[in-house]
């Protein structure tokens, strides 16, 4: 019989020197999307595992011919339920290298870890590796397995990565997940919106600018479409009560992290005009324009009411639009078990508890939840990301990392912890 508190507290002892390790060595290998090639980067990672964690079994799955995703695989001393730990190789592209201050290929700095990908996200692969050679060390004193999922299409929001890994591969699945996504080590995250992208297109009729009579403007036409569009900020939420509590009482330590305003935007429907194009001189009038637009979903409001509404208000002459990109919010329930030992966990290594809050941007998390699984995402604070400089701290680094261990054995070892 294991002491369990002992064991706890060998789980969650302070890794940072290997988390910095294996998180150097990750930023050292380029992996920006586009263009998507996480080859050899998936093929580092697989090494680091097998050099970090004991008794580890390493698979590489190709979602294509570049993107290559990984998954690990230990277990414990019996059956029991599954964990998963999951995270991307791909990162934002560098941009110029002339525009960094410090090695953008990963640098130490006054306790911060810098270079492309070190908030987002292989900080926080280097954090689930380092929790995972912990339970690896211990596994007589768990049941189950722990698995990690490492996909390479991430920040395209593909399908070929994680997407592809709950398709393919049965032990990519589990029974609850942990992801180091960027976020804060005092906020836990049970939810993110959706979000619906579209495109509209106007169609007018050309003329000079001086015999407007003579023609149909078709910014005109997109400006009104962009106008209606943009009044679904108002559409009524119907979030459920567990959901909204949680925002309100995140308020308070969410906001000062992560801006002010970020409950509002989390309970209602946002509308961003991302790009907006058409038209040639100021003296022709133009014959085509052409916007993309971003609405973000709360939690109670599905894609399927906004895509009526949509059809309804752009119902307009020479108004014709589609859709880019199409995802329900999604969330676990504040109250699911995998949220409360998370927040338990990082109450025990922090010695406050998190917050715990919906995510205003997405993740991978949500094709665990369109799976039905339970997910958290708790990840470090993102500085400068997909800018010059970005970096991570340290010290959250190696707090994720415990928290995640520990988050990992409490739920494998749920009957002693109860």
């Amino acid at each position: 019989m294991h002491d369990v508190d002992q064991v706890r507290r060998a789980i969650s002892s302070d890794r940072t020197s290997q988390v910095v390790e294996l998180a150097m060595r990750l930023i050292g290998v380029p992996s920006p999307n586009p263009d998507g090639d996480t080859r050899a980067v998936a093929a580092l990672a697989a090494d680091l595992l097998s050099a970090h964690v004991p008794g580890v079994a390493v698979e590489l799955h190709p979602g294509t011919a570049e993107i290559v995703n990984v998954v690990a695989r230990i277990k414990g001393h019996a059956p029991g339920r599954r964990i998963v730990f999951n995270g991307h190789l791909d990162t934002y592209p560098l941009g110029e290298r002339m525009s960094w201050s410090v090695n953008p290929d990963g640098e130490v700095v006054g306790g911060r870890l810098y270079g492309r990908g070190a908030a987002d996200m292989k900080g926080g692969i280097a954090a689930s590796i380092a929790a995972m050679a912990a339970l690896a060390e211990q596994r007589e004193a768990w049941a189950g397995e722990v698995v990690l999922t490492l996909a390479g299409d991430e920040e395209s929001m593909g399908p070929y990565g994680t997407k592809y890994l709950l398709d393919q591969v049965p032990h990519a699945s589990g029974d609850a997940v942990i992801i180091g996504d960027a976020g804060s080590p005092m906020v836990l995250r049970f939810g993110e919106k959706g979000f619906l992208w579209i495109e509209i297109e106007a169609d007018g009729s050309a003329a000079h600018g001086a015999h407007v009579h003579l023609g149909i403007n078709a910014i005109d036409r997109l400006r009104e479409a962009l106008d209606r569009v943009s009044e679904l900020r108002s559409l009524a939420v119907a979030m459920p009560v567990n959901v909204a509590d949680a925002i309100r009482r995140a308020r308070p330590v969410s906001e000062p992290l992560c801006g002010a305003g970020e409950a509002d935007v989390l309970s209602r429907v946002t509308v961003n005009i991302g790009t907006v194009s058409g038209g040639s001189s100021p003296n022709l009038v133009p014959s085509r324009a052409r916007a993309a637009i971003d609405l973000r979903l709360p939690v109670g409001v599905t894609s399927e009411a906004v895509l009526a509404l949509l059809r309804e208000v752009l119902d307009l002459p020479g108004i014709t639009w589609r859709v880019l990109r199409c995802f329900e919010p999604n969330h676990t329930g504040p109250g699911d078990e995998i949220v409360t030992r998370c927040a338990t966990a990082a109450t025990d290594i922090i010695g406050r508890a998190p917050a715990i809050n919906m995510r205003v941007g997405g993740s991978d998390a949500r094709w665990f939840r369109m799976a039905g699984i339970p997910t958290v995402v708790y990840g470090p604070t993102p500085h400068n990301m997909g800018a010059p400089d970005e970096y991570a701290e340290i010290a959250e680094l190696a707090t994720v990392s415990r928290v995640h261990a520990l988050t990992a054995f409490d739920m494998l070892t749920r009957e002693s912890r109860k």
